[in-house]
């Protein structure tokens, strides 16, 4: 399905609760998205099913667009589609479920040297986005080989307070092709209209 269709479907398309996913701190939900004969299935978090911290303001939903919307920026690709929209429970961010191998998460993934360059990606997607709640299990591996980055709900605080599992990358120089995408873009205007838009 292309970038079309599923921006389509996640814009427009009906959304019919499938259920609860599970171990979630906040209300997830894996929806059916239906629009004509195309369908998907994507993860809803209502705004109104979100347990308030005391050192995040309320607006997960909001962040979770903010960090696809930075992740596709950068041109990396890491944060499957999400787009904020009503929903069954009201407004929430929708994001394209991602049929990954469950077997899998970062520290399995590390131990394949060949994922360590998409895994670096994620590294400088966190700093960029200073990503707070980065857990191996948030890094999936997609059934198209590629490995995808989810739950961004804690990222754009205003404060440094990078929490994450990736650390053996520590002490590295950034590789050089994604320090040329960081330069290359005026990123205070940017990061700041995509704070904004998380608040």
């Amino acid at each position: 399905m292309d970038d079309a269709l599923v921006g389509t479907l996640l814009h427009h398309g009906d959304v019919e609760i499938l259920g609860r996913m599970p171990w979630s701190s906040n209300a997830t939900y894996l929806c059916q998205v239906t629009c004509g004969g195309d369908t998907l299935r994507a993860i809803y978090k209502p705004r109104r099913g979100e347990r308030p911290l005391w050192d995040f303001p309320s607006g997960l939903d909001h962040r979770e667009v903010a960090a696809y919307e930075l992740s596709e920026a950068l041109g990396w690709h890491i944060v499957p589609m999400t787009v904020l929209r009503e929903g069954p429970l009201g407004m929430g961010s929708l994001q394209l479920f991602i049929e990954a191998d469950v077997e899998q998460h970062y520290f399995t993934l590390y131990e394949d040297e060949a994922n360590h360059d998409q895994l670096r990606t994620m590294c400088a997607f966190d700093l960029v986005g200073n990503n707070t709640d980065r857990k191996s299990g948030h890094c999936l591996l997609g059934l198209d080989g590629r490995i995808h980055g989810i739950d961004h709900g804690l990222m754009f605080h205003q404060e440094f307070k990078l929490r994450t599992v990736i650390w053996e990358f520590g002490g590295e120089e950034v590789p050089a092709p994604l320090l040329a995408v960081l330069v290359s873009h005026d990123w205070p205007g940017n990061v700041r209209e995509l704070r904004n838009f998380a608040e």
